[in-house]
């Protein structure tokens, strides 16, 4: 089968999966996404779990291609790049990543159900962790993993509310400015006088 195609349909199946949810992904929707003729998405992917596999295959590989890129960008250059790297990554959510991250959380609540899908996007999640604990420790902060941890997590909870963009939650939660969350988010974890924080 054509390479091209097939990701051209997992591209187009992401899409569907954030604009129209679970229910609404067919077959018959990734074909006209992807502007191919009616049947080519099930000549590719048989089945509704193989087209869920197959957008849980894309998001890891995007995920693994945002990671590239970030290494490539070198460490951050002390507290000050790292809350800029984290602010720019929940600008993100809320921008060019958006269609992915939706389709990324609606693949988790599929996955609650469907145990080898949440074994393939197990690799997402278990890479945040060490990833954002040496991203830490690049910048020269004083890492445990149990700080890198509560920072990651606080990461992972705020994309849904970035997403679902309720302007209650977002300024409860200080995510209407997604660069003095990330500030407030590293002082937090890591308070400048030393003190010992979260961990």
């Amino acid at each position: 089968m054509n390479p091209t195609r097939r990701d051209r349909l997992r591209d187009a199946a992401i899409e569907v999966l954030a604009e129209a949810g679970g229910r609404g992904l067919t077959h018959r929707a990734v074909d006209s996404a992807a502007g191919v003729p009616p049947g080519t998405a099930k000549n590719y992917f048989p089945s509704r779990d193989a087209l869920l596999g197959a957008v849980a295959e894309r998001c890891v590989e995007r995920y693994r291609a945002t990671v590239e890129e970030l290494a490539a960008a070198g460490p951050p250059a002390g507290r000050e790049g790292l809350t800029a790297l984290l602010a720019g990554l929940l600008a993100d959510v809320a921008g060019p990543g958006r269609s992915r991250l939706l389709a990324y959380l609606e693949l988790q609540a599929e996955a609650a159900r469907r145990p080898w899908l949440a074994r393939l996007l197990d690799p997402i999640g278990a890479s945040d962790f060490p990833a954002f604990e040496a991203l830490q420790r690049a910048a020269g902060l004083p890492v445990s993993r149990e700080r890198a941890a509560v920072l990651t997590l606080a990461l992972h909870g705020a994309i849904p509310h970035l997403l679902a963009r309720g302007s209650g939650t977002l300024r409860a939660s200080g995510l209407e400015d997604p660069a003095a969350f990330a500030s407030g988010l590293v002082a937090a974890v890591y308070p400048e006088d030393g003190s010992p924080g979260a961990g």
